[in-house]
């Protein structure tokens, strides 16, 4: 602080200073004496008290100093004495000049005058800091806005403190409902346990993580979101997180329909094999049924001809049996439940993608299987099944056009040392190095156009990657390739079978419970009545609004099974409406499908069915499913 004196004289000079020096406010301030207003410059004149000495004069000449003086002053950080003798009306003129004050000389009180600009210089600089601290957070808010990803602080206790406006996006609220809120406030509680959980882990071990998570906003829409968090410290100590999320909702439905696709390549590759392998058994199913229905024809039977239609009907039972399987691998091959993930029979997988492309192996080459009991792994069956499949698939496509019994494809299965690895190779062309090197980039393909999306092994590496494993090839000009897949086994499992899963429970003998079974096919509720009607009695209808006629009526039933996809009303619509009129007998609702329905119906099959009965069905199984429904 200083108190600058402006052409005063040296005895009333020392008597300002003297005043000063006696007063509290007044004794750190530095004076500077100035012999006149033209020595003062625009940079000279610093904060504190100005103090300028009227010797008189002409009015005119004392406004004009004074007027210079205001000028070169910055105004709200000084204070401007006129030490003067003049009338006041003159005095107002020197006031109106730009003087603060206008006393005799030589003046008093100088400490109480500096203790008073003091405290207006303080409260200016609070005022300055606040709107410093306003612009400053205006400039933040303005910065965060202008980001395109959601943004979010929370402090200590996990409380959102700073959001921008993509994040209030996101999450469908303004940010005044985020503020001084948690996760918990806003979205479902297991996902906010699992973003507490996440948050905490940065909190503790202050490093930054990134998670792939799942959001449901307060409107119940839900994303796929990538969150990058990072801990830090503010200048007084207090732990601060700060989150940054990429919604990827658009790029995994994408990667969706892209897997879908190159299934789908595949399937169509295979047709013609798949075909070959159902019309095989199918034949023959269909030529003992025109045998059978000839025999039973005649008024009497020999034993020797019993015999032979027992035979008959036995082929034509492993025929139907074989056509159920390869239908089942394609539809599981096929269908896009992707997200499912938990052990992993290897073996399974791997005979099923075997069946897929039998027909295509048996015309093109030799193959030899060598398949040990290897130990479970964890991931996606239908996953891993679409791996095998494009193996195989571009094993044949690398075997040149020679005889059959010059092309090997070798299939091996085996455990290692806390792995699972499966082998695919070809003795085709092989692939020179630049090949090698490409063969995982997206779109490059070897074959003409038309014949290849070039996405399969790149689909491939992606789909091995997530389940912690890693494909390893080595290939040769004129020796072929070999593509080794390679996953982690999971802890403590014994090695799995590839053989079939026990026979299903037997049917209960008693007591006879009534069945309602609603199929538009009158066929499938003919073949469920013969096929049960020792355990149960069966009422089959074609119609799902019939069914709730009959209920209506006050016929009573045990249990009921109803068709997933049919014409009308659809077994949802029969359930909800059963939900609705008896809700005990709801609870006792079974549902079958044929394999084709929407992903409206699975998710509705997870929320309002006791099971889904999968077609076609053996006696076994449909007794054991309808005994479900009955406890």
């Amino acid at each position: 602080m200083h108190a600058t004196l402006v052409a005063v004289p040296f005895a009333v000079a020392e008597e300002i200073e003297r005043g000063l020096r006696e007063s509290v406010a007044g004794r750190p301030c530095h004076v500077l004496r100035v012999p006149g207003v033209s020595s003062l410059s625009a940079t000279s004149v610093t904060e504190g008290l100005l103090v300028a000495w009227d010797a008189g004069g002409p009015l005119e000449e004392a406004v004009a100093a004074c007027r210079q003086l205001h000028v070169s002053r910055v105004a709200s950080r000084t204070h401007l004495v006129v030490l003067t003798r003049r009338a006041p009306m003159e005095a107002e003129a020197l006031a109106e000049a730009g003087a603060d004050e206008c006393v005799l000389p030589p003046g008093s009180n100088w400490g109480a005058r500096m203790a008073a600009l003091t405290r207006r210089l303080a409260a200016e600089r609070a005022d300055a800091d606040v709107h410093s601290l306003r612009r400053a957070g205006d400039f933040l808010r303005s910065a965060l806005d202008a980001v395109p990803d959601p943004i979010f602080v929370k402090d200590r206790q996990h409380r959102f403190i700073a959001v921008n406006s993509a994040f209030c996006q996101v999450m469908g609220t303004s940010a005044d409902q985020l503020l001084g809120r948690s996760d918990y406030d806003f979205v479902p509680a297991h996902e906010a346990d699992v973003f507490w959980g996440k948050d905490e882990q940065v909190f503790r071990s202050g490093q930054p993580d990134e998670n792939e998570e799942t959001l449901t906003n307060p409107k119940g829409r839900g994303h796929i979101v990538v969150t990058k968090k990072a801990p830090f410290t503010s200048t007084d100590g207090e732990a601060f997180l700060v989150g940054v999320i990429r919604d990827i909702t658009d790029r995994k439905r994408l990667e969706s329909q892209l897997l879908v696709a190159e299934r789908m390549a595949s399937v169509g590759t295979l047709a013609a094999g798949v075909a070959h392998e159902i019309n095989n058994p199918l034949a023959y199913v269909i030529s003992n049924i025109s045998f059978l229905r000839e025999r039973l024809s005649q008024p009497e039977l020999s034993p020797e001809q019993l015999l032979e239609l027992r035979e008959v009907v036995a082929e034509a039972e492993e025929g139907a049996g074989r056509v159920r399987s390869i239908v089942r691998d394609l539809r599981t091959f096929a269908r896009a439940e992707e997200d499912r993930h938990g052990p992993v029979d290897v073996a399974r997988v791997v005979d099923a993608a075997l069946r897929l492309v039998r027909n295509e192996l048996s015309h093109r080459a030799r193959l030899v299987c060598s398949l040990e009991p290897v130990p479970r792994v964890h991931g996606n069956e239908l996953r891993l099944s679409q791996v095998v499949v494009n193996l195989l698939v571009n094993a044949l496509q690398a075997l040149p056009e020679r005889a059959v019994e010059e092309n090997l494809v070798r299939v091996s299965l085996r455990a290692g040392r806390g792995q699972v690895e499966l082998e695919v190779f070809d003795n085709g062309h092989g692939m020179p190095p630049d090949v090698q090197r490409r063969i995982f980039d997206p779109f490059f393909t070897t074959r003409p156009v038309g014949e290849g999306t070039g996405l399969g092994l790149s689909i491939g590496l992606s789909l091995v990657q997530a389940m912690g494993g890693r494909i390893e090839v080595t290939s040769a000009p004129g020796w072929g390739s070999s593509f080794r897949v390679v996953l982690p086994a999971l802890v403590a499992e014994a090695p799995a079978s590839s053989e079939g899963a026990p026979a299903c429970a037997p049917c209960r003998v008693a007591p006879r419970r009534r069945l309602l079974l609603i199929d538009d096919e009158p066929s499938v509720g003919n073949a469920v009545s013969r096929l049960v009607r020792d355990v149960y009695e069966v009422r089959a209808v074609q119609d799902a609004r019939e069914a709730l006629q009959l209920l209506a009526s006050g016929e009573r039933f045990d249990a009921i099974l109803c068709d997933l996809m049919m014409p009308g009303m659809s077994g949802m619509d029969f359930v909800m409406e059963l939900e609705r009129q008896a809700p005990e007998l709801a609870l006792r609702t079974g549902l079958m499908t044929g394999g084709a329905f929407t992903a409206q119906a699975r998710e509705f099959v997870g929320r309002h069915s006791r099971g889904l009965l999968e077609k076609p069905f053996e006696r076994d199984r449909l007794c054991t499913f309808v005994e479900h429904l009955l406890q």
